[in-house]
């Protein structure tokens, strides 16, 4: 059983013998992706209170120094990324702050908001205004939070990480296996597209890093709303110091997620904090959200590559490179989008020129029909 998934409710029973194929698998026994595609994004830290304390975690700041964006600040800040050409206003935070966090609550409330997800969903309003695409990352959430904030975005995402119990989630605030699972599923019961994946290296093993794939295809085969899962490796930081795993080790995890997944569920790296012309023959098509404005605010000693590298990369696989939306094609329909999204891809603006060209003409209408 997977741990916390009893308490959160949530019927996740991965089979010993599924373990152990999957485990067999090998780069070998997949086949490289045809193409890559990638995002342009801005990062928008909305907040960096987080009411956890993970040991490989550089973003949240301890209370009395978290920081919370205001909204001329978000403006600022995603009105940059459209003017550099972005369509993903990418909205990272740490989970839900807890009470600790006296100075956050208190700035909230001075501007009329009862929680972070309200808050949130004013930040989205603004991004949609200045012509970007909301991708929201608010960690766990109940399915009121989710759904306060869920229509306002293009698709959201919270990282699995690992089914396993690990020290580096220890302490009285410890992350729980099956409260993220949770958050996976209510996703899967709100509609959402979403974005998961795991970490490497932070104490888990083979089989628990086989574990947590086959969590997410159970969960993606319920609800069909899985766009993508990351597989990222835990770098060095001023927090860990603990190393990374090896160009071997990430090979294989690759392979098994793309042996694991679903066709339709893309497999990414991210290629600031993975070698990725060492994986393209794994099975990845993704290469993640880049930002030609914004560090990469989850891990800012590792600089984002430049769209030339990104290229280098697809020339190295001898695939073709093509931009994304924070959506992905297959889920630009009707029966996913939420109205507000599908309004201002179709908006007859910029806006929606820029979605629309990065979408394909006539994509979207046709995958409606």
């Amino acid at each position: 059983m997977i741990p916390g998934a009893e308490a959160y409710g949530v019927d996740v029973e991965i089979a010993a013998d599924q373990i152990e194929r999957l485990l067999d698998v090998t780069p070998a026994d997949v086949e490289p992706a045809d193409s890559l595609s990638f995002c342009r994004n801005v990062f928008v830290p909305l907040t960096t209170a987080c009411r956890y304390t993970c040991t490989y975690c550089t973003y949240y700041d301890p209370p009395g120094r978290a920081t919370l964006m205001s909204p001329e600040e978000i403006r600022e800040t995603v009105r940059r990324g459209a003017d550099a050409g972005c369509t993903e206003a990418l909205f990272t935070f740490g989970d839900d702050p807890d009470d600790r966090y006296t100075e956050i609550h208190d700035q909230l409330d001075e501007w009329g908001h009862d929680s972070i997800h309200e808050y949130l969903r004013e930040a989205c309003e603004i991004a949609l205004e200045e012509g970007l695409l909301p991708h929201s990352n608010p960690g766990d959430q109940t399915r009121e939070q989710m759904a306060e904030v869920a229509d306002l975005n293009a698709s959201m995402g919270v990282m699995l990480e690992t089914t396993a119990e690990v020290q580096a989630h220890g302490g009285p605030r410890a992350k729980n296996p099956g409260q993220r699972l949770r958050t996976i599923r209510t996703a899967g019961e709100l509609g959402v597209p979403f974005t998961t994946g795991i970490l490497l290296g932070i104490g888990e093993g083979w089989r628990d890093r086989a574990e947590s794939l086959l969590a997410i295809r159970a969960m993606h085969e319920r609800y069909g709303h899985v766009q993508e899962v990351i597989v990222q490796p835990v770098v060095e930081n001023e927090r860990w110091r603990d190393g990374t795993v090896g160009v071997d080790a990430l090979r294989r995890t690759v392979a098994m997620a793309r042996h694991c997944l679903p066709e339709d569920v893309s497999v990414q790296v991210p290629p600031n904090l993975a070698p990725a012309r060492e994986v393209v023959d794994c099975g990845i098509d993704d290469l993640g959200g880049v930002s030609p404005v914004t560090v990469d605010h989850v891990n800012p000693d590792y600089e984002w590559p430049g769209l030339d590298e990104l290229r280098a990369v697809a020339d190295h696989a001898g695939v073709p490179l093509r931009e994304r939306l924070p959506v992905y094609d297959r889920y630009a329909t009707d029966e996913w989008l939420s109205a507000p999204i599908a309004a201002a891809i179709d908006a007859p603006n910029a806006a929606g020129e820029r979605y629309r060209r990065v979408l394909g003409d006539g994509v979207r209408n046709a995958a409606a029909e």
